[in-house]
């Protein structure tokens, strides 16, 4: 096997310096420094979402956070709380995209998280012209929490995203791709290697469904260039069994003429079990 771990009577602090960054290792290390003597940090390139710090916090661990360093201490006992989970924001995205880009459309998102390490793609597509309204802001079990509200953009200026930005909207990617295809001007999206590697190469497959649809998308080392704005096509398109994949074709089918098929559509089970239920809802 690639990876054997063995049981530890005694666990170590230490300091984990992130070469790249990642929520879900630093969610691990925090978790095992709960059982480790002294203290036990993380301090990542870019800061990540921080739902982990922000529960722990919550159930009486010991968190420390100095910008991009956080740290835990050894922790005897985690007090049980009662959680209301909010709407992920992640799933949000596809409503927020498709929102601004439908004629027409009016959505309004009730009781999403809007942790601010999860809103960087709310931010942009501010920033470009997308209408996007909250109401209702409210904090459950140390989480932001708001209703979102979407409405058809105006005029909107091209995307680019560089350095650290992709980090923080890793996921809202293949989505922000979509709205590219939409706007006058060359969008870049850069900094965004990791999409190579997550459940797809999201990079190529996101290439592979807009060319197809005849979005004019070039797929860099780390990102996209993509010029529009350009009429979609309804095509044939391939969620390379990727749930966020699927999600995103299927805005980019909202907003392209004729029908979109997507294959390996049952995806979206893995994130959104009802994402289908809910487009056809809306429609």
């Amino acid at each position: 096997p690639p990876l054997r771990v063995g049981g530890q009577p005694k666990l170590e602090g230490t300091e984990y310096v992130a070469p790249v960054p990642s929520a879900q290792v630093k969610s691990a290390i925090l978790l095992a420094g709960l059982y480790a003597a002294g203290e036990t940090a993380v301090v990542e390139p870019v800061k990540t979402r921080d739902h982990t710090e922000v529960m722990l916090g919550a159930m009486g661990a010991e968190v420390k956070v100095d910008g991009p360093r956080v740290a835990v201490s050894r922790t005897e006992r985690l007090e049980p709380i009662d959680v209301a989970v909010p709407g992920d924001f992640s799933s949000a995205a596809f409503w927020l995209v498709a929102g601004g880009l439908v004629e027409a459309a009016d959505i309004r998102l009730l009781g999403v998280g809007v942790n601010p390490t999860r809103t960087a793609l709310a931010d942009m597509l501010t920033s470009i012209g997308f209408r996007i309204g909250r109401a209702r802001p409210r904090f459950e079990a140390g989480e932001a929490v708001a209703d979102l509200h979407v409405t058809p953009a105006g005029e909107l200026r091209p995307v680019r995203v560089e350095g650290g930005m992709a980090a923080e909207m890793i996921d809202e990617l293949p989505v922000l791709a979509v709205a590219a295809t939409q706007i006058a001007g060359k969008s870049v999206i850069a900094g965004a290697g990791e999409l190579r590697v997550k459940e797809s190469n999201r990079l190529a497959a996101m290439e592979a469904g807009l060319a197809a649809m005849g979005a004019d998308i070039v797929t860099q080392d780390d990102g996209w260039v993509i010029t529009g704005p350009r009429r979609l096509e309804g095509a044939r398109v391939d969620s390379a069994g990727d749930h966020r994949i699927a999600m995103a074709l299927a805005v980019a089918g909202l907003i392209a003429d004729g029908k979109t098929e997507i294959e390996g559509a049952e995806c979206v089970e893995i994130s959104y079990p009802g994402f289908f239920d809910h487009l056809e809802y809306l429609c």
